[in-house]
């Protein structure tokens, strides 16, 4: 008998030897996994990720404040790390001190208590497949990081369409994208994006280097990448644009943190010393928490679509009835802006979008529908400056949701309304959301969903 028992003993030795050995074995697929990335993952930095998960945690569904880490290691969660190669480039760069990094809180939260929750730290900005119906289009999360993914979004098509030199493009030609075109509007539309920001003097690009910058100390609430991060300096856009597409893992794959890098460079492109005179008493920092996430507020929105940091949407400023001044859109953006949301027809006069931004330059708006984003945008850059053009046009609509495998085309009339058509057809909805944005820009229009099923 104890034979038998210790035979049994000595296989199950075998057997616990044999699963180790096996999961050693995965172990090193995943190192070569993540070396074929790029990403630095060793002892050290990753025993300070967790230290820091453990003293600030990561709050998956809340807005950001410290709470006990969840179980489990998420891909996402693997920081993308600067590799020392880039550490010792030509171009000039300084790590983070800690006072920087405490303003940095400050303006994003108010205070050095709040982290970005999990939602924004796996998000990146990630085309959809290349050749299809939506490949000029990024891949949008979920979450305060969508707005941010959708106004560069806008940006991206603004260069698409109209600003990129080597050729016109129409809507047909962006359903055509190689993969070597995206990375290309993307690194144009960030390097434009930060250079606005800069007042076009000066830019800034962040990346995660594999050491923190300052010792740890309880003034600020460490999250395993802030104290980490490189800045590097730019004084031409075209060096900028020519170093993230180089550089373009670090805001487009899975585990960069790409969209918190990319609203860092831009913070640090605008100065904090701008971004406090942008903006107002009603608006002295850039997120807020709402149900549970962490959303922008109308200042980070503008700050990609005009450069500026503006707190409203109308033009100039306005003055209230307590003295303050507060602060709108100084001038015609190059891209728009329109909101709508429903039991809103008594809007103040503060929430109503001005002409700086509901006439943009190029027929491409951000639109904020009930507190979600889209995108309308044509691609006939005479629309917005022939009257003539007005009379009937054709508009793209793109949500970012899942769900959509192509942009909608809608047709507006502007000389027929919307009210006749209900009166014709009683089974017409009068008000879907997306047909009300587009009133709040021409009044009465009828909108024709030309064949697709209206949604939103």
């Amino acid at each position: 008998m104890d034979k038998e028992i210790s035979s049994e003993d000595h296989s199950f030795q075998e057997m616990e030897l044999d699963d180790i050995a096996r999961k050693i074995s995965d172990l090193e697929k995943w190192r070569e996994i993540f070396c074929h990335h790029r990403l630095e993952i060793n002892s050290a930095t990753h025993q300070k990720f967790q230290d820091c998960e453990k003293s600030a945690g990561y709050n998956k569904t809340g807005a950001g404040l410290p709470q006990d880490k969840e179980k489990g290691w998420y891909l996402s969660q693997v920081l993308y790390s600067l590799p020392e190669s880039s550490i010792k480039s030509k171009w000039g760069h300084f790590p983070i001190s800690l006072a920087m990094a405490m303003d940095l809180q400050k303006i994003l939260f108010g205070n050095t208590v709040h982290v970005f929750n999990h939602d924004w730290k796996k998000s990146y900005f990630n085309f959809h497949e290349s050749s299809s119906d939506l490949s000029y289009a990024l891949e949008i999360g979920k979450g305060g990081s969508r707005a941010i993914q959708m106004a560069v979004q806008v940006n991206i098509l603004k260069y698409l369409l109209f600003t990129r030199s080597e050729k016109s493009s129409d809507f047909c030609s962006l359903c055509r994208m190689s993969h070597r075109e995206q990375k290309e509007a993307l690194s144009a539309a960030l390097a434009d994006t930060l250079w606005k920001a800069g007042e076009r003097q000066k830019l800034i690009i962040c990346a995660i280097s594999s050491e923190t910058c300052f010792p740890s100390t309880r003034d600020f609430q460490a999250d395993g990448f802030t104290e980490r991060l490189q800045l590097f300096e730019f004084l031409e856009k075209d060096d900028a644009k020519k170093f993230i597409y180089d550089h373009l893992q670090w805001f487009k794959e899975e585990g960069s943190h790409g969209v918190i890098l990319f609203l860092y460079s831009l913070l640090f492109s605008r100065t904090f010393e701008r971004l406090k005179k942008d903006l107002d008493t009603s608006s002295t920092h850039l997120l807020e928490p709402s149900s549970g996430n962490l959303i922008c507020r109308q200042a980070v929105l503008n700050l990609i679509l005009t450069g500026r940091a503006s707190p409203h949407v109308f033009n100039g400023y306005h003055q209230e009835s307590s003295q303050d001044l507060l602060h709108g859109v100084l001038a015609r953006s190059d891209v728009g802006y329109l909101q709508w949301k429903k039991n809103s027809g008594e809007q103040q006069k503060l929430s109503q979008v001005g002409s700086m931004l509901k006439t943009p330059k190029f027929p491409i708006w951000l639109c904020n529908i009930n507190g979600t984003y889209s995108i309308l945008f044509s691609d006939n850059k005479l629309l917005l400056s022939d009257w003539k053009m007005e009379h009937q046009f054709g508009l793209y609509f793109y949500t970012g949701h899942p769900f959509q495998k192509k942009a909608a085309y809608l047709t507006v009339d502007t000389h027929s309304h919307h009210w006749e058509e209900v009166q014709q057809n009683e089974n017409c909805v009068p008000e879907r959301p997306v047909e009300m944005v587009i009133r709040t820009k021409w009044k009465g229009a009828s909108v024709k969903w030309n064949g697709t099923l209206p949604f939103l």
